[in-house]
């Protein structure tokens, strides 16, 4: 250990209650980090370490009547640390609650339930194991014990009575019940059925000692064919990891905040959570147990440290270590034992493996045959009942989907949600549906661990003011499907102070930077786009086939137990954004893992009315559930329909107004003015750009549009990003080629092309680029953009598109695309297609650390206009295309470490995008982007989007 060991010293005066003489008292800690010794009125107690387990001290000896004082002193570092080496914030103190606890003489000093279900399938048997002790030090004592087991209404589903024989002072005994419980409804995370037993502890006296409470659920779980089987049914893994982490009170987790962590999950169709990577705050398993989520719980045992000394798992193999390994699965199963949430026990993380695994497996199946046993670093050594591994690519999980292996396969961390994040979830969840051996998975991670401080904190000096903020209690009621517009948090970032940092931005070393910045949420809990994009992808409704021209749906009800009984189905036919008519669908009665088909309107039966056309399907819920109001979205579809064109008309077609072409000799430049009825133009044979549109006097341009190929990378372009600024993609200048202006005969139109070389100083050029303009005298400016590689040798592209400058105060946009949220191309299933509206500031999305954001995928069109509805509209060509805008440079955002450092410019920076890159899970493991979600260099690329003036 250190010989400088950080000590915090704490103090408190306490008062014993009347009437708490002769009972035994217990003074408990549930969380202290790392190590600490105690003392009460001056005696010393005892030591305790392991951070996150409940530690326990008899104190009936040390106590007196009224007045008390308690002293702790607290070590930074123990010896237990090197098995605490976690990746999160070191923060060390006394974090979850201390209380004393008043025991009668005779107690029931612990209790295992158990359950399990008997052939027919309905009745439940119900096994508790009770250990009755005599606390006391003077006379022997009896009793009896009365059980009552309450269900979910309240009624009493079991009474028993045991009596029991006088105990020795300090002896202690074993009492069990099995008893059939009738018609009992079962604990699942779908059906979270929590029943409570009591058990009364009567004296020979007949009064009542003490009443202790355990929430009961009614499951077994069994492995089974390389299935994780629930109550006899397979279940899929819809998960997350979790660390308890709070951006104002760090390891602190309030009871409103766990509520706001569970209502968000389950309304975002999350089934199950791995405490990550410690035993969470009780109240925790409490909330999971009464809502239903599944728990991988996980002991507090992590060696990562030892990767400095080149070998994770170095104490795994030493016998002197083995106990201290052993006891830390002890302590987890003991204190978590009748949670009925708590389905799998897992060993820890990312401790190497060895003989000491196997030493605390062995003990964990001693103690409690019932749950499986997960250990990722074992992989598939026998040791462990689930496979797993973790940031494997799609191609990987199919691997292990088709290996014949009784054990199901789980990603007990996948989809690393850092910064900009989670790609191609569609695939990885096609992959687990069609592989009956693929458990599920679990994202990394739930939330982003920031540390929030006031505006005066700097980097340097954020460790001194920095001081806890207070945070709001109340769960929001608001939408929570809907990602918040991210203009509010940019805003309060510069109004109210509030900064986040990370890794070494207080000086701290070593640190990870930003690597703790891989959340779905926020610090705030705000939902990221890829928290939608995770909901969608888990739905438990699935439209798995859609003919258009019949209007034939077919449903797959993705429940693990539900019907879909308890779902209301809605249809909405839209025509360019606009609905047109609803309707209900039929009574769904889909049992789970079964498909319904279902009629709608099809291709034929659309209005004559030109324009594009879908269906959208929604299903809500019937009835309020503890975590969603009655008419919550559970999943909806769009359904293509496709466009009706408009019928040919034999009405003449008057003449477009005529264009002018007056060249005007500049200084250095030869410039060409095209001017129609409206607008003008003006192109730069010297440079090949296009310098000014006006319209109706007006300018719309500041400069562009350009081609533009470079992207602040996302996190996820780690390995990526190196190629790209390797090939010099973020430097990229054109040098002109060929420039020309004509115009066409046949329709009057003019036409200036531009041919340019595209590279970086130094490296030659990479691409043969053009930019060919069209103007017609309706002031439609057609601009088409060609780029083809002059070298095999370049990395894929980050993106294929356009970039114009435009006045700041045209910051109005109104899209036809998907939306309203950030979509990418392989992250856009959660986009619903429709008519958006909304400021440039609202589609900032802020990242902590500032990357690529705010894209819209499958946009037909996009306008940007001012106050008055002077702007700009961008109609796509052929294909839809993306686009986005900011009023933040792509360098800004690219060299920007915070987002507080950013300074929004006095211009729109629009983005009109062929393509862009996927942004894939690669920050972290085995994930590259999918090819099919790459831009090869080698391909020729064409884009063609129309741009004409918004007038008011």
């Amino acid at each position: 250990m250190p010989a400088n060991n950080p000590v915090g010293c704490y103090r408190i005066a306490f008062v014993v209650p009347d009437g708490w003489e002769g009972r035994n008292v217990r003074l408990l800690f549930e969380g202290v980090d790392s190590a600490f010794h105690v003392w009460v009125n001056g005696s010393p107690i005892g030591y305790g370490q392991g951070s996150h387990f409940t530690t326990e001290f008899d104190v009936t000896g040390v106590l007196r009547p009224g007045a008390n004082l308690l002293a702790v002193r607290v070590y930074q570092w123990s010896d237990g640390s090197y098995l605490e080496s976690q990746d999160k914030w070191r923060l060390s103190g006394i974090f979850r609650d201390v209380y004393l606890l008043s025991l009668p003489a005779v107690t029931v000093l612990d209790a295992f339930v158990k359950t399990s279900w008997r052939p027919d399938g309905e009745t439940a048997e119900l096994d508790v194991c009770l250990q009755i002790s005599n606390l006391s030090h003077d006379q022997a004592r009896g009793g009896r014990i009365e059980a009552f087991l309450i269900d979910p209404e309240g009624n009493v589903a079991l009474a028993a009575d045991w009596p029991f024989a006088s105990l020795l002072p300090g002896e202690s005994r074993e009492l069990r019940l099995r008893e059939p419980v009738a018609s009992a409804r079962p604990w699942s995370a779908e059906t979270p059925n929590l029943y409570v037993l009591l058990l009364k502890v009567i004296d020979v006296d007949g009064r009542v000692a003490e009443v202790k409470r355990i929430a009961v659920g009614f499951r077994d779980i069994r492995i089974a064919e390389g299935r994780l089987l629930v109550n006899g049914r397979p279940i899929i893994v819809k998960g997350v990891n979790r660390n308890e982490f709070d951006a104002r009170l760090g390891y602190v987790t309030t009871k409103e905040s766990m509520l706001e962590d569970i209502l968000l999950m389950k309304r975002h169709h999350i089934n199950a959570v791995r405490l990550s990577h410690y035993p969470n705050d009780p109240r925790w398993l409490d909330l999971c147990d009464r809502y239903g989520l599944y728990v991988i719980d996980e002991t507090d045992l992590e060696t990562h440290g030892f990767h400095f000394v080149g070998d994770e798992g170095y104490l795994a193999n030493q016998p002197s270590w083995r106990e201290a390994y052993v006891q830390r699965a002890r302590r987890l199963v003991e204190r978590d034992k009748n949670h009925p949430s708590v389905i799998v026990w897992s060993l820890g993380n990312e401790s190497g493996y060895g003989s000491n695994h196997d030493a605390m497996a062995e003990w964990v199946r001693e103690k409690d045959g019932t749950r499986p046993i997960h250990y990722e670093r074992a992989y598939d050594a026998p040791v462990v009942d689930i496979v797993s591994s973790m940031y494997p690519a799609v191609g990987t999980i199919v691997e292990e989907g088709l290996k014949d292996d009784p054990r199901p396969y789980l990603m007990c961390e996948f989809g690393h949600a850092m910064g900009n994040s989670t790609g191609n979830l569609k695939e990885y969840w096609d992959a687990i549906y069609a592989h009956p051996r693929l458990l599920g998975g679990l994202i990394w991670e739930w939330a982003d661990m920031a540390i929030e401080v006031a505006e005066s904190a700097t980097a340097a000096d954020a460790g001194r003011v920095a001081k806890p903020l207070a945070r709001p209690s109340a769960v929001s009621s608001a939408d929570p499907s809907a990602v918040p517009s991210a203009e509010p948090s940019a805003r309060t970032s510069h109004e109210t102070g509030k900064i986040y940092l990370y890794g070494g931005d207080f000086g701290d070393e070593p640190h990870s930077g930003s690597f703790c910045l891989d959340g779905l949420l926020f610090p705030d809990r705000t939902p990221k786009a890829s928290l939608l994009e995770y909901k969608k992808a888990i739905e438990p409704v699935k439209v798995v086939s859609w003919n258009e021209d019949t209007g034939s749906l077919v449903l797959e009800n993705r429940y693990d137990f539900l019907s879909l009984t308890h779902l209301a189905g809605e249809w909405t036919l839209y025509r360019e954004g606009a609905a047109l008519k609803s309707g209900q669908l039929p009574f769904l009665r889909t049992l789970p893992g079964e498909r319904e088909s279902i009629r709608l309107a099809s291709k034929a039966e659309l209005p004559a009315e030109s324009g594009e056309y879908w269906l959208r399907v929604r299903f809500l819920l019937r009835e309020g559930t503890p975590w969603a109001e009655r008419g919550f979205e559970i999943a909806w579809a769009d359904l293509p329909l496709g466009v009706v064109s408009a019928p040919a008309s034999d009405a003449p077609v008057p003449p477009l107004p005529e264009l002018l072409i007056v060249n005007e000799a500049g200084t250095s430049a030869r410039l060409a003015v095209v001017r129609g009825e409206n607008d003008e133009f003006v192109f730069d044979l010297n440079h090949g750009k296009l310098t000014s549109w006006k319209s109706g006097g007006r300018e719309l341009l500041l400069s562009g549009p350009s081609v533009n190929l470079w992207r602040a990378p996302v996190d996820n372009d780690v390995h990526l990003a190196k190629e790209w600024l390797a090939a010099g993609y973020d430097r990229l200048a054109p040098d002109l080629r060929h420039a020309a202006i004509e115009r066409l005969d046949e329709s009057g139109a003019i036409r200036f092309r531009a041919e340019f070389a595209l590279g970086a100083k130094g490296q030659g050029s990479a691409f043969l680029a053009s930019l060919t303009y069209t103007a017609n005298g309706s002031g439609e400016l057609l601009v088409e953009a060609e780029l083809e590689a002059k070298r095999t040798d370049l990395p894929p592209l980050p993106r294929f598109g356009l970039e114009l400058r435009l006045p700041r105060e045209f910051d109005r946009l109104t899209w036809f695309g998907r939306g309203p949220h950030e979509c990418y191309a392989d992250r856009q299933e959660s986009g619903k297609l429709g008519v958006y509206a909304g400021s440039v500031g609202e589609q900032y999305v802020p990242y902590i650390k500032p990357q690529e954001n705010g894209n819209k995928a499958d946009v037909r069109w996009v306008s940007c206009e001012d106050m008055n509805g002077l702007g700009l509209l961008a109609e796509a060509k052929r294909v839809p295309m993306n686009f986005s805008a900011h009023h933040y440079a792509t360098s800004d955002l690219a060299s920007a470490k915070h987002r507080h450092e950013l300074t929004p410019l006095e211009e729109t920076i629009v983005k009109l995008d062929a393509a862009q890159s996927g942004i894939g899970n690669h920050s972290c493991g085995y994930a590259p982007t999918l090819e099919k979600y790459l831009l090869p260099a080698s391909e020729r690329r064409f884009f063609s989007v129309a741009l004409s003036a918004k007038r008011g």
